[in-house]
């Protein structure tokens, strides 16, 4: 017996899925698409963006097709382009194609497509439907989605904690709470989003790159908040130029440059002054980000940073590695809040606990919306 025609529709945007999904850590801040060309039941040609600036999906799915795409039927997890950028319209290639229907899971936000590439394709004579599997769709792009409907960056945010829950132990220190194979997962995060983002104390402590590794990703830009410019400039981070850096200060030490803000200058530093003082708003922080074309961040900073964030409710979804240990002491990860009432704790909504090795727990969950 064959599959009815709904059915079908979800089995090959399935597809379309998990091909969106082969593009992440090289894609963003263009969104994970997948296409799938299907011609009498069969799929005959497939394809996913693989990154950032290279061919659309739709160009892989129609050229691995090529003449069996004349009346087929194309199945793309997110609206097609419509406009001229690094690329050409994915709408012209679809119409010169002969495809004689496509079927797309959810809408493209971005301003520059939102809805007009449906509307090319309905011009030129091509059936579409909209709306197949389109909550999973929004899962795959959610970072993208949110800017292009909010116009804000989304925001994550990542910390280690030990069972008991400690951050870091009596001597404030972190390393390593938790074990490889999980520092390993927290670089597969952080080549999911635009940018990783830390404070002053964290670069001075830790001295981290910030950069991926353990995975072959495209590194996400740099972002250093430091409101009293207590960096040297010697710091890794500042010395290592795979990767765009952005240092946040105070305006005023643009305004009469040092020593070190020279210094960070010579090494292509992205230097952005803040106005209000030495300690900046997270809602500011992620507004310059957002003008700056940076669509995500991970906040991967200490407990002063991750505080800021939680506490302001600028953030979106949190990542938190449970390592299975005990400290029994130290640095811990209840000042990353507020202290809230039992009746109204802050609370982590559509939770997803992944086992990690060595008994410790990743744990996914996303802020409540008013």
């Amino acid at each position: 017996m064959g599959l009815n025609p709904r059915s079908a529709d979800a089995q090959f945007m399935e597809r379309a899925l998990e091909l969106a999904w082969k593009g992440y850590g090289w894609v963003h801040p263009n969104p994970h698409v997948g296409c799938v060309v299907v011609k009498d039941g069969r799929i005959v040609g497939e394809g996913f963006h693989r990154s950032f600036g290279g061919p659309h999906a739709e160009v892989h799915a129609l050229r691995a097709a090529g003449a069996r795409s004349r009346g087929a039927t194309l199945y793309v997890n997110l609206e097609p382009c419509v406009h001229h950028g690094k690329t050409p319209p994915c709408t012209d290639a679809i119409v010169q194609s002969g495809i004689a229907s496509v079927v797309v899971a959810c809408s493209d936000p971005n301003p520059l497509v939102a809805g007009q590439g449906l509307r090319r394709l309905r011009h030129s004579g091509i059936h579409v439907r909209v709306g197949v599997l389109r909550q999973q769709a929004e899962e795959v792009n959610e970072r993208f989605l949110h800017f292009h409907r909010t116009g804000m960056p989304f925001v994550g945010l990542k910390w280690a904690q030990t069972l008991d829950g400690f951050i870091a132990d009596v001597r404030g220190r972190s390393r390593w709470i938790t074990s490889e194979p999980s520092r390993r997962m927290a670089h597969v995060l952080r080549g999911g989003y635009d940018a990783v983002l830390v404070g002053a104390g964290t670069v001075l402590a830790d001295d981290p790159r910030l950069t991926v590794r353990h995975i072959s990703a495209r590194q996400p830009v740099r972002v250093v908040l430091d409101g009293r410019l207590l960096v040297t400039g010697s710091e890794k981070v500042f010395n290592t130029r795979n990767a765009r850096t952005i240092l946040l200060t105070q305006g005023r030490f643009l305004r009469r440059p040092s020593s070190v803000i020279r210094l960070l200058m010579r090494r292509g530093v992205d230097i952005l002054g803040m106005e209000g003082g030495a300690h900046f708003s997270p809602r500011d922080v992620i507004k310059t980000l957002g003008v700056e074309g940076v669509t995500s961040v991970l906040v991967e900073g200490g407990p002063a940073t991750a505080a800021a964030f939680l506490d302001t409710s600028v953030w979106d979804k949190a990542h938190i590695f449970v390592s299975a240990t005990l400290l029994g002491g130290g640095t811990s990860a209840a000042p990353l809040a507020k202290p809230r009432p039992v009746a109204v704790p802050l609370k982590l909504h559509h939770t997803a606990a992944m086992p990690m090795e060595h008994g410790e727990m990743l744990i996914e969950g996303y802020r409540q919306r008013p």
